[in-house]
């Protein structure tokens, strides 16, 4: 099984009996997704050290209008080109909180999907309460998407599902989906082709057990909602999860 898309650096995990627990739940790849330069280089390092362990490097929205991107620009290419960053991520849009800059997060954002068809490498997208922004700016620059990219923690609902997957989209899908509540992602997994459709934890937040600290090793009873949601058995999803990942992220070798 595969976690695509989860933060360790300065997160208080217990290392390493914290990747020891993960292992052991059968999680056999973890993608570290960078939200700015040190993450980067945090996951980077623990990535060299640890079997199965990947990462991405991006600067999160909302960082825009906080850094000045050009001049971190080299050091992110340096860190994209080594053998285990597997994407450029997390990157995108978040409308959430009051105080954003549409403007520069919108120049930020594509800076960055430049930054990705320059090296080759898929993009790992964050997109929150910005979904008409996010696919008008996806259509702009359609041609740099030659590698794909991933709609991470995927949020709109199948209403907005087709206008990604037409752009080339797949859809990562955590704890989220094990509350009882969670009609929308519920349907949106349903209405996703199997093909597309990817497991994460975005740990340590979603836990799928509410008031509790996530953990990939949390993968597999996301797994288990996934294959119930799809109406396949336990061992085709796993394999259906682990192809998709490869597929997008040729880089993840397990």
């Amino acid at each position: 099984m595969i976690d695509i898309h989860a933060h360790f650096a300065e997160e208080g995990y217990d290392f390493p009996a914290e990747w020891e627990k993960i292992q052991a739940a059968g999680v056999k790849a973890v993608v570290l997704a960078g939200d700015n330069v040190v993450h980067s280089r945090m996951h980077r390092d623990f990535a060299n050290v640890h079997d199965g362990a990947f990462f991405t490097v991006g600067i999160h929205p909302e960082s825009a209008g906080k850094i000045f991107f050009e001049g971190m620009k080299e050091e992110l290419k340096a860190l994209a080109l080594e053998k285990k960053c597997v994407a450029v991520g997390e990157i995108g849009l978040d409308y959430h909180y009051e105080g954003y800059d549409k403007s520069a997060q919108r120049a930020l954002f594509i800076a960055q999907i430049r930054l990705a068809a320059e090296l080759g490498l898929p993009l790992q997208i964050h997109s929150r309460d910005a979904c008409a922004d996010t696919i008008s700016i996806l259509r702009e620059f359609k041609d740099f998407l030659t590698r794909g990219f991933l709609m991470h923690c995927y949020s709109y609902g199948q209403e907005s599902l087709e206008a990604f997957l037409k752009l080339g989209a797949y859809f990562s899908f955590g704890g989220v989906v094990c509350f009882k509540n969670a009609r929308r992602a519920v349907e949106a997994v349903g209405a996703c082709p199997q093909e597309r459709l990817l497991s994460e934890t975005d740990s340590p937040y979603l836990s799928p057990f509410r008031g509790q600290k996530n953990t990939p090793a949390n993968i597999p009873v996301i797994v288990k909602k996934l294959a119930e949601i799809k109406g396949v058995p336990f061992a085709a999803m796993q394999g259906a999860l682990r192809d998709n990942a490869k597929r997008l992220f040729p880089k993840i070798t397990i």
